[in-house]
């Protein structure tokens, strides 16, 4: 029963009615439960741990950010009731009051100074969450100041993904540390949670089941009116469909593309699709001096301009958009979806030419061409390994053997992220958790130099290092004018593009199967937030 329920029932007695008959006569309200899958599994609780959407939706659930998004996207407050920026290298927070961690202890300041230097030790996968930069400050309990060494107009862009955790938990756990995807050993926080969040953690068993339930003491107001959701792992996208459409599960992500038909004629659930602001792309190893699992001995073919452009013109991505995404992709010449960047027009993709890449490969000295590994996730991006195995066949065209390596995505980053980026070519997507460019000139683009701990090149798999793109981002960065800093960051796609640092290949869409019992919000981040689901009643 409800608890308004329960207070009206007692009002009913203080007033004389006769309020133990209803009690008894009514039933008793079942849990509103809402069962969802993924493709992928939810690794590590650790909010830190892997910047990947669809388990930063998730953490989303539990922990939350000083600043977040809203239904559109646009910065909105969460744990920071407003902030201001009293001079152009300081900006203050003004927290909520009132606010409870799971666990009963109050949140203040001092979590948020302990975040912030958590968030950015070695071991995060969010450290360019926060400006390298800034030093946090406590004014007072409910006051921090982020003071920053020269003027930052987009420093708070990324909060949303930055989750603050509580000092004395992590303390008493023995968890200040963040724990890194290539974690041997999971830390308490891997597999704990402590957040302010609207819901609880009460059961994680990794790659299988995670339960979520209403947090009683939650200081806000939540639109969802679930008690309980429970999310499992489903690999196998008939399966997935499968529970969909028997309502084992309330909604699934994603609906293969071949299976969208059946969903959308089933009357029980629809397909929710729509654009999506992930870029996917190819990277190649442009660091080691020598190819890692190749033919080549002695160097590194991908250190010569000229094969990687063999590669991106051998890769026909139109045929990728049309036959393996059946449609559902828009082919790309940035690392970034063209409504995030307002010149994105200007940049056209290079022709697939494979004359020309043959050509390119007996210039550079491969006239037989050579092998090497590809590394690619297979439960993380629509049609991923399809991707992958259609990537492999055009590259024999030019000679080059691929050894495909597909994983499931905990192994595929643990494999592919520091310390040790092992991967000599790969595929990744990426939707900037900034909403703009400059992230993806900074931790994607950006040079990877030891001891750096700015998270520059965090994710820059395969070391790709033009000086000139890390003074555009720190431009980029600092500049206030839309025009001049338009110009900056089109300079800078272009260079990327010149380099033929990269491959992209497309922006997919999204495609989440929903029973039609459920009603939620799916923004163009593609995440799925829990605060935002509502359940129609058994």
């Amino acid at each position: 029963m409800s608890r308004s329920t329960l207070k009206t029932l007692a009002r009913g007695v203080a007033a004389g009615a006769v309020a133990a008959f209803a009690l008894t006569a009514l039933p008793a309200q079942a849990a509103n439960v809402f069962r969802f899958a993924f493709q992928g599994d939810i690794k590590s609780l650790d909010p830190y741990s892997l910047k990947e959407s669809f388990t930063i939706g998730m953490h989303g659930a539990v922990y939350e950010s000083l600043i977040t998004r809203d239904k559109d996207l646009k910065l909105a407050p969460q744990l920071a009731e407003s902030w201001e920026t009293p001079e152009p290298t300081r900006w203050r927070f003004h927290l909520r009051k009132g606010v409870k961690f799971h666990d009963g202890s109050p949140f203040t300041a001092d979590d948020v100074i302990f975040s912030a230097q958590r968030v950015r030790a070695p071991g995060s996968n969010f450290q360019t969450n926060v400006p390298g930069d800034a030093e946090f400050v406590k004014v007072d309990d409910y006051t921090v100041d982020m003071l920053l060494k020269k003027p930052n107009p987009i420093a708070v862009y990324q909060f949303s993904g930055w989750y603050i955790m509580s000092k004395s938990w992590s303390e008493k756990n023995n968890a200040t540390q963040p724990t890194p995807p290539t974690a041997a050993a999971p830390s308490y926080a891997t597999l704990h949670e402590n957040g302010t969040g609207p819901f609880v953690i009460t059961e994680h068993q990794p790659g299988v089941k995670t339960v979520f339930k209403k947090f009683d003491g939650y200081w806000g107001k939540v639109e969802s009116n679930l008690d309980e959701a429970v999310f499992t792992t489903i690999g196998n996208d008939a399966t997935r469909v499968a529970a969909l459409l028997s309502g084992e599960v309330d909604w699934v992500d994603p609906v293969s593309l071949q299976d969208q038909q059946r969903v959308n004629s089933s009357g029980t659930a629809t397909v929710m699709a729509g654009p999506e602001l992930r870029t996917v792309f190819l990277g190649m190893d442009q660091w080691r001096d020598e190819l890692k699992d190749s033919s080549v001995k002695g160097k590194n073919p991908f250190k010569d301009p000229k094969v990687r452009e063999a590669f991106y013109r051998a890769i026909d991505e139109d045929t990728i958009a049309k036959r393996v995404m059946r449609g559902q992709a828009t082919p790309s010449a940035l690392l970034i979806a063209p409504t995030l960047f307002d010149r994105a027009n200007e940049i056209k993709r290079p022709a697939t030419d494979l004359k020309r890449a043959k050509e390119l490969m007996v210039e550079a000295g491969y006239p037989d061409g050579f092998s090497l590994t590809m590394d690619c996730p297979n439960d993380r991006y629509v049609n991923d390994e399809a991707i992958c195995q259609a990537v492999v066949s055009m590259l024999a065209r030019i000679n080059v053997k691929v050894n495909l390596n597909a994983q499931p995505k905990a192994k595929y980053f643990a494999k592919v992220l520091a310390p040790g980026f092992d991967t000599s070519f790969y595929l990744v997507g990426w939707t900037p958790s900034s909403q703009d460019s400059h992230n993806i000139l900074f931790e994607i683009a950006g040079c990877r130099k030891p001891g750096d701990k700015s998270g520059r090149g965090g994710w820059n798999l395969g070391g790709y290092c033009n000086p000139k793109i890390d003074t555009l981002a720190d431009q980029v960065e600092a500049e206030t004018d839309k025009t001049k800093r338009d110009a900056l960051i089109k300079e800078g796609f272009d260079t990327i593009q010149a380099d033929w640092g990269y491959i992209p290949l497309h922006q997919q869409a999204l495609a989440w199967g929903v029973s039609k019992k459920v009603h939620l919000v799916q923004r163009p981040d593609n995440m799925l937030l829990l605060y935002w689901v509502s359940k129609d009643p058994q």
